[in-house]
């Protein structure tokens, strides 16, 4: 039950955007949205922008993305793993 539990909160966590408030160049207020991480996609960057900003929309004013190859060493040996930056700056339409 405990790990069940810990699995449940871990995917919570990973399918969320994070948001911080920020201001557009125009004045507007814009949210920076990052759904960065193997476990996030664009869809919960756009889901997020689209609860935000209903019913009138949002305008695109920054779309960033890359993809990661970080490598390491440690005792186990050498290893890597992708990882993928995502974010994005949106401002609502005004209604």
């Amino acid at each position: 039950m405990k790990h069940a539990f810990i699995a449940i909160a871990v995917l919570a966590i990973a399918g969320c955007a994070s948001v911080n408030e920020s201001y557009a160049p125009d004045g507007r207020k814009a949210y920076e949205l990052n759904c960065s991480g193997t476990a996030r996609s664009w869809d919960k960057c756009l889901s997020k922008a689209e609860s935000l900003c209903k019913p009138a929309g949002y305008d695109v004013l920054r779309k960033t993305g890359e993809g990661r190859a970080p490598a390491g060493a440690g005792a186990g040996g050498l290893y890597g793993s992708q990882t993928y930056e995502r974010g994005m700056l949106i401002a609502c339409k005004p209604r």
